[in-house]
């Protein structure tokens, strides 16, 4: 049974949650994950495009932000417009992708 409510007299015998290996990746290898990325070019100048169920302005459901990436966790970013100084908190879900005005880095392939 599952219980989705705290409940101060339920009492479950649970083992802890098993850790899964690195599958043969070194430890502590970053992963090409978009936030991964995006913290690896933070600072860089670029056009960054989201879109969204609701609409932004009247009929407008897409917005582009030309700036750079100040930070980026699993699920959100956190972009400066370079024009106005002004940031924003965007939650990743309306990600859509990224156009640098330089070039990207990526994490070293390996053979």
């Amino acid at each position: 049974m599952v219980q989705y409510y705290w409940n101060p007299n339920y009492q479950q015998n649970m083992t802890p949650p098993q850790i899964p290996s690195s599958g043969g990746r070194p430890p502590g290898r970053e992963e090409s994950y978009i936030e991964n990325i995006l913290r690896l070019n933070r600072g860089k100048p670029g056009t960054f495009h989201f879109s969204f169920e609701h609409a932004v302005n009247s009929g407008k459901n897409t917005m582009a932000v030309k700036g750079v990436v100040e930070a980026a966790g699993r699920d959100h970013v956190i972009l400066s417009d370079s024009k106005t100084g002004q940031r924003f908190l965007f939650p990743m879900i309306y990600f859509d992708f990224a156009e640098f005005d330089q070039e990207v880095s990526y994490f070293p392939q390996q053979p």
